[in-house]
């Protein structure tokens, strides 16, 4: 592991940066990971991140955290405890996931971009693990870690992700027992930002984050975006990371509800062929239908959220979702037509990926 030596304090703009000096080996410098930690009044969770990657078998990365205007005491925190181990960046107001991120992959110096979510604890190998497979692969652009469920350690989160055809996405396995059927090294559709590998070659072809996401579904655009430009992604079994599932944000809230159903249009339209997105109504019926089952059944997230809230509340959600949706639509045309300039991979293609990384509406919508 490199040492951070901080150097000095200065603020540029709105953002305070701690910067470091790096003391690493040249002959690894090609191999520098960064891994990037948005945090946003985390404080409670950070200490087994960091815990965790203090105890990494790799050698060479940087820790970059980036704090979103926490009130919780999270950048005194980081500075009392890790001031030799990260780098700090913090941000004077939440810029959401997407936009913290940014920033952090502004000051990275890493070939290869590691994303982590505050509320993680990362396996010992974990970096290691991902680099090895990114080395050995350079047309991949992305890889997707192992993520266990905090605390039920032998529960899927996510390995990988899946998508509906109206562009709404769900993790591979989530809540499944692990019987080993997750243990193979395979290509996935693209990764969860929970844990994930980008490798930096790759963004900067295709840009960054989508900042007007701010939360939720900014992995599906950028994802969907390096595999249109024809970028691979591989789920690596043996980088396992356990994540507390919404642990910086509630699992069902009307924000997180309207976060997820709003981007999911802008995916939609971003990224779906024509056919595929005059469809879509039909696909979003159909999901509507069996979400309203949910409701009465008290199943799936649709019927979490009716029992912490109410049915008028996801109607009320739903529909500010919808007029958002609209209100940025010109917006995502025109980042449209801007994606199909880098596109490589034809509409046969990505109708080929909608089978084989598909998800069935049944298990969308009635599952937590």
């Amino acid at each position: 592991m490199i040492e951070a030596i901080p150097i000095v304090t200065r603020r540029v703009k709105d953002i305070k940066v701690i910067i470091t000096h790096t003391v690493e080996n040249k002959n690894e410098r090609n191999r520098l990971a960064s891994v990037i930690i948005v945090n946003w009044n985390g404080k409670d969770y950070l200490k087994t991140c960091l815990e965790s990657l203090k105890q990494q078998s790799y050698p060479n990365f940087e820790v970059i955290v980036v704090d979103n205007g926490s009130i919780d005491g999270s950048v005194e925190f980081l500075n009392r405890y890790y001031s030799t181990f990260v780098k700090v960046i913090a941000n004077k107001e939440n810029l959401g996931f997407a936009g913290g991120n940014n920033v952090g992959i502004g000051a990275a110096r890493g070939k290869y971009l590691l994303l982590l979510n505050n509320d993680t604890e990362a396996d010992k190998k974990w970096i290691e693990e991902l680099i090895r497979i990114a080395e050995k692969n350079p047309e991949v652009g992305m890889c997707a870690s192992k993520i266990y469920s905090f605390y039920k350690r032998n529960v899927i989160d996510t390995a990988g992700h899946l998508i509906y055809r109206d562009g709404l996405n769900r993790g591979r396995g989530r809540l499944e027992e692990d019987i080993g059927q997750y243990d193979i090294m395979e290509e996935v559709f693209f990764p969860s930002g929970c844990a994930a590998l980008y490798r930096k070659e790759m963004l900067e072809e295709i840009g960054l984050f989508d900042k007007t996401f701010f939360s939720y579904g900014d992995d599906t655009d950028i994802g969907l975006r390096g595999r249109l430009a024809g970028w691979n992604c591989l789920y690596v079994p043996t980088a396992v990371v356990y994540h507390r599932y919404s642990g910086s944000t509630s699992a069902y809230s009307p924000q997180k509800a309207f976060w997820v159903e709003r981007n999911r249009v802008w995916i939609l339209i971003k990224y779906f062929p024509l056919s595929m997105i005059l469809m879509s109504p039909y696909y979003t019926f159909i999901r509507f239908l069996l979400q309203a089952y949910g409701v009465v059944a008290k199943k799936g997230a649709a019927g979490r959220f009716v029992d912490e809230y109410s049915s008028r509340m996801l109607i009320v959600v739903l529909v500010k979702a919808y007029l958002s949706a609209i209100k940025h639509l010109p917006e995502m045309i025109r980042k449209r037509k801007e994606i199909k300039k880098l596109t490589k991979i034809d509409k046969k293609k990505f109708l080929l990926w909608l089978d084989r990384f598909g998800i069935g509406v049944r298990e969308l919508s009635l599952k937590e």
